[in-house]
C-alpha cells in the first residue's frame, strides 16, 4: 500500500508538536491537546467553580513538554470571555526544561494593581515552545486570606532545568540566592521554606 508523502509528513508535523498542562489554579475545563492553540483550550466562559486564590504570595503551575519555551500571564476581571478581556500583567519569560514547573503570582505587583478581596478575576496562561501560542485559563476568586500551603506542597520544578537568557523578563535576586519573577522574593522564600527548589 502506498503512502502519500503529504500523509506522512503530517504525521510527522503531528508527532513532534508537544503540548502544556495548567496544574495549578485549576484550569477552566479538562485539558483538550486539539483546542490548545485557540482561546482558553476552547473553553470560552469563566466557570462557576473557581479557585480561591491569595491577592500576594500565590504561584501558578504547569507542566511542559518542550525542551525550551516561555509563557506569559494575562489578567480579566470582566466578562474573560475573549481575548480581548484580557490584559498582560507579565511578559514573556524563557525557560528551559521539560516537567513541572512553578512561578510567584502575586497580584499585587505593579501591572495588577486595583484588585481586592473577593474579587472574580481570570488569568490565561500563553505558552509558546516554538510551534505556535498555546492557551489555557482559570477563574480565580481573590481573597486575603487565602492559604496556599496544601498546594505548595506539591510544588516543584523539572530537574536540571534553567532559565534561559533574554526575553525581556527582569528577575530580582531574593536574598536566600534564589530568584524570583514578578519582582516578589518573598514567594520564592515561602517556597523554598517548604523544601521546594525554584528553578527561574
Amino acid at each position: 500500500m502506498h503512502v502519500p508523502t503529504a500523509v506522512v509528513l503530517t504525521s510527522l508535523i503531528a508527532a513532534v508538536n508537544a503540548h502544556f498542562q495548567l496544574q495549578f489554579p485549576a484550569p477552566r475545563g479538562p485539558f483538550n491537546e486539539d483546542k490548545e492553540p485557540t482561546f482558553c483550550d476552547g473553553f470560552n466562559n469563566p466557570t462557576n467553580n473557581r479557585t480561591t486564590f491569595p491577592l500576594s504570595g500565590g504561584f501558578f503551575s504547569l507542566n511542559s513538554e518542550h525542551p525550551q519555551w516561555s509563557t506569559s500571564i494575562y489578567l480579566s476581571t470582566g466578562n474573560a470571555s475573549s481575548f480581548d478581556d484580557f490584559k498582560q500583567i507579565k511578559p514573556f519569560f524563557l525557560q528551559k526544561g521539560e516537567g513541572a514547573f512553578c512561578f510567584p503570582l502575586d497580584f499585587t505587583s505593579p501591572n495588577a494593581t486595583g484588585l481586592s478581596d473577593g474579587q472574580n478575576v481570570s488569568i490565561q496562561i500563553v505558552f509558546d515552545g516554538g510551534d505556535g501560542s498555546l492557551y489555557q485559563c482559570a477563574d480565580l476568586k481573590l481573597s486575603a486570606t487565602a492559604n496556599l500551603t496544601t498546594q505548595m506542597s506539591q510544588c516543584s520544578n523539572a530537574t536540571g532545568s534553567s532559565t534561559a537568557s533574554g526575553s525581556g523578563a527582569t528577575p530580582t535576586s531574593s536574598s536566600a540566592g534564589r530568584t524570583a519573577w514578578f519582582g516578589f522574593s518573598t514567594v520564592a522564600l515561602g517556597l523554598a521554606g517548604l523544601g521546594v527548589s525554584i528553578a527561574f
